[in-house]
């Protein structure tokens, strides 16, 4: 038995391989994240956390970019390279840990919500509705205030404002599965609520909360990037905390584009390929978008 589920396992991951390389941009900003995601892990291999402190005179101030400095130095003779390499370790961390907790916090109120009828889900969605209508910049920029601007408070932050969206597919996901024959039939032969959700409802949202999931991180680093830049973190490098000091010494007076060119980029390659990678992932594991594919 053993055997014949992991042949089966190994066959569906084939087919779904088989169907995500027919996106190209799917594949290519797959391939985009794969190295992101590498640069970051190994980072302090190459790279020091001496990288982050402001000492005077390290190098030339706002040199532009050389053979020497392939994308320039900063406002202190900072390398602007070895800058975006190390904070793409803060940003990656907050989008994917913002990203989790969302999801995590959607999908329990999304299922609980589509699961328990009556006067509990009903009172689950007026929360969630609430949520919903608050503006989630402005309220994770009040959160991050309160609590401080540490990397964990701005994940906690992103991540508490964010999961509504989640929560009410889940649970539009959660009622069209419980609609379903054989979950009567579950119900009858004694299935309870834990099993009903762990079973049948988990397993029929899991594909469309993997699609889900990439957009939220693309989400969670804008959304980083625009706390930082308002000034609600003390992260000592990010990509939003770099492009808040290009602001703050007036590189674009100075003329030192590179300064502010060089973290956007980094950005904005980021989250396109996060957004390939869950519009690719929604249309394979969608059977309706498959199929007008």
């Amino acid at each position: 038995m053993t055997s014949v589920a992991a042949a089966r396992r190994k066959l569906a991951l084939s087919r779904f391989w088989g169907e995500y390389r027919r996106h190209r941009a799917g594949v290519a900003g797959l391939v985009i994240l794969v190295a992101a995601v590498l640069l970051a892990l190994i980072a302090p291999l190459f790279i020091g956390d001496e990288v982050t402190s402001v000492v005077e005179s390290v190098g030339e101030k706002f040199a532009p970019p050389s053979l020497g400095e392939p994308f320039g130095t900063d406002e202190s003779g900072r390398s602007i390279l070895l800058m975006v390499w190390w904070g793409s370790r803060t940003s990656l961390l907050i989008g994917f840990l913002a990203a989790l907790l969302s999801i995590v916090i959607g999908l329990v109120l999304g299922v609980a919500a589509g699961h328990f009828r009556g006067w509990a889900g009903a009172a689950l969605m007026r929360v969630t509705d609430w949520f919903l209508v608050l503006p989630s910049l402005v309220t994770a920029l009040v959160l991050a205030a309160i609590l401080g601007g540490s990397t964990w408070t701005i994940i906690m932050a992103i991540g508490i404002t964010t999961w509504p969206s989640t929560a009410r597919l889940i649970r539009a996901q959660t009622l069209a599965v419980e609609a379903r024959p054989y979950i009567e039939r579950s119900k009858a032969l004694g299935g309870g609520h834990w099993h009903i959700t762990t079973r049948h409802v988990l397993p029929n949202v899991a594909p469309l909360l993997l699609a889900s999931t990439t957009l939220e991180v693309a989400s969670a680093i804008v959304t980083e990037s625009t706390l930082a830049f308002l000034g609600a973190s003390s992260n000592r490098t990010s990509w939003g905390t770099m492009l808040r000091a290009s602001y703050d010494f007036g590189a674009a007076t100075q003329g030192a584009w590179w300064y502010i060119l060089i973290p956007g980029l980094a950005i904005l390659a980021v989250v396109m390929a996060f957004t390939l990678v869950g519009r690719a992932l929604e249309a394979v594991l969608n059977p309706r978008l498959r199929r007008a594919a």
